[in-house]
């Protein structure tokens, strides 16, 4: 397989399942929004807002694919060292989406019944977003 080729794999993969995440995440949020909405007269960009969160994990990633890209061609990053950071850095961006999208669904189902509770629930929504950027600094650390 010629060298070139593999220097995109990561990059790629970075992205692609950063993007595969987000998109899983923000629908399970938002399909419970929908829900929601339809049982209640007010509050809906609220519903919105928050089954969205899970899309700045595509943010990372997509900031991740541009670095990477840059520093193997600059010869700082080989190409397999771009595919372990893309795998392992993708996947950790993966399921922090889809497990802040489960909690952003709580969320919405819990502020729906007490709408008190909205700022509190977003919390949980941190603490799992806090893992992403653990591993986006971290993969940063490496090249």
């Amino acid at each position: 397989m010629d060298g070139n080729v593999l220097n995109v794999v990561g990059p790629a993969l970075v992205l692609g399942l950063a993007m595969i995440g987000s998109s899983i995440g923000c629908a399970i949020g938002g399909m419970v929004s929908h829900a929601v909405m339809a049982r209640i007269d007010e509050g809906h960009g609220k519903m919105i807002g928050m089954s969205a969160m899970p899309s700045s994990q595509a943010i990372y990633g997509f900031i991740l694919m541009i670095l990477m890209n840059g520093s193997i061609k600059d010869g700082n990053l080989s190409a397999v060292g771009g595919i372990a950071i893309g795998v392992s850095v993708g996947f950790a961006l993966l399921f922090s989406s889809v497990m802040q999208g489960k909690c952003c669904a709580t969320g919405i189902q819990a502020s729906a019944k007490q709408p008190g509770v909205y700022g509190k629930c977003f919390a949980a929504i941190g603490i799992v977003e806090s893992f992403s950027l653990f591993a986006f600094v971290f993969a940063l650390l490496l090249f």
